[in-house]
This record gives structure tokens, sequence and C-alpha cells, in this order.
């Protein structure tokens, strides 16, 4: 029985300032005052990503769903995320 088919996709660069995947050829940035669930991850669960859709990124340990056009225009999307109760490390928020 075959398994699920995903496309390749790869944590390229960790910083304190955000990460970026490679998805393809396309390598994208997302900053944690952006996406501020992520800023608390670890370095596993950042790399721990799948792609199964071209639209469609997912990481099972963080139960974070997220588009490629979000993440290439978050500021199309306003989001508001809960992730820490500590908002000095979130800096701003969307």
């Amino acid at each position: 029985m075959p398994g699920t088919n995903t496309l390749a996709v790869e944590v390229t660069h960790i910083s304190r300032n955000g990460f970026w995947l490679l998805l393809g050829d396309e390598e994208l940035l997302l900053p944690f005052s952006d996406f501020p669930w992520f800023r608390q991850a670890t370095i596993d669960q950042l790399c721990d990503v799948e792609w199964p859709t071209p639209d469609h990124l997912y990481w099972r340990e963080l139960d974070v769903d997220l588009s490629v056009e979000c993440i290439r225009h978050p500021e199309r999307f306003p989001l508001i995320s809960n992730a820490s109760a500590n908002t000095a490390l979130q800096g701003r928020q969307r």
C-alpha cells in the first residue's frame, strides 16, 4: 500500500528573528513577529513540517496549519495567536 505523497520542504536557517523554509526552488522567511506561535518551538518541532499540497504546510507536533500564500503575504491575513501568555516575547501580533 503506498504512503501519502508530500512535496519536499526543508528548514534552511533558524535565527532569533525567524526561520526560512525552502519549498521547491522558493525560499520563504517566517519572521516570529508575523508568526509568533513558532517563537517557543524547538528546532525539531520547526523542522517537522509537511507540505501535503502546493498551498498547505503542516507542523504536526505544533498543530499549526498555514497556507503558502499566508507566508508569502502575511499582511493579507491578519492573525492573532495565543501561543504564549508572555506578550513581551511575542513582539507585535498579527
